[in-house]
C-alpha cells in the first residue's frame, strides 16, 4: 500500500485524538495553513475526529483556540466530531496523535480499507516525540508544544504531499 498519493489530483486528510478538542483540531489548522502556504490545499480535504463522542458538536478547548490564534491559526469555527467507518474509506490519510489513538484506529478499521493509518509524528522523524502529548489536564506550556510539534510534522506532510510523484515515493521506501 503506498504512503502517501504526491501530485494526486486529491488527498484527504483525517486527524485523530480523543475528543477532538486539543490535539487534532490544531493538527487540522496548522496543517491547512501550510497547505495554503504551499499552494496545494485545493487539492485536499483535510479534516479532524476523535475516537470518543465527549465533545461531539463543541469548539475547541479555548486554550487550544488562544495559543492558536497567537500564532495566527483560527481554530474557532471547528466543531468537534467522532470518527465514522465511512472516515475509514473517505480518507487517505488518517493520522493518530498518539499510539493509543493508533491502536483504537487500527481495532475499528473495517476489512479491506486502504487509507494509511499512522502517526503524525513519524512523518517528521527529526523530532524526538513519537506521540503529540495531550495537553486537556495539562498547562500552557503543554499547547505550545503541542503547536511546535504539530508544526513540524505539517510541513513534513506538506513537503511529501507537494514533491514530485518519483521523489516523493522514493522518499518513503
Amino acid at each position: 500500500m503506498p504512503l502517501m498519493r504526491p501530485n494526486a489530483p486529491h488527498n484527504a486528510v483525517l486527524f485523530v485524538c480523543l475528543g477532538n478538542i486539543c490535539r487534532s483540531p490544531t493538527a487540522e489548522a496548522v496543517f491547512r495553513a501550510a497547505a495554503q502556504r504551499a499552494g496545494i490545499a485545493s487539492r485536499l480535504t483535510i479534516d479532524s475526529a476523535g475516537t470518543g463522542e465527549w465533545h461531539v458538536g463543541s469548539p475547541p478547548d479555548w486554550r487550544a483556540i488562544a495559543h492558536g490564534a497567537k500564532r495566527g491559526y483560527d481554530l474557532s469555527s471547528l466543531r468537534a466530531r467522532q470518527i465514522t467507518r465511512d472516515d475509514f474509506a473517505r480518507f487517505d490519510w488518517m493520522l493518530a496523535m498518539d499510539r493509543s489513538i493508533l491502536d483504537d484506529l487500527a481495532a475499528m478499521r473495517p476489512a479491506g480499507s486502504a487509507g494509511h493509518l499512522g502517526l503524525f509524528l513519524d512523518l517528521a522523524p527529526h523530532l524526538k516525540h513519537r506521540d503529540v502529548p495531550d495537553p486537556y489536564d495539562r498547562g500552557a506550556d503543554v499547547f505550545e508544544t503541542v503547536l511546535d510539534l504539530v508544526e513540524a510534522a505539517s510541513d513534513a506532510l506538506v513537503e511529501r504531499l507537494a514533491a514530485p510523484a518519483e521523489g516523493a515515493r522514493a522518499a518513503v521506501r
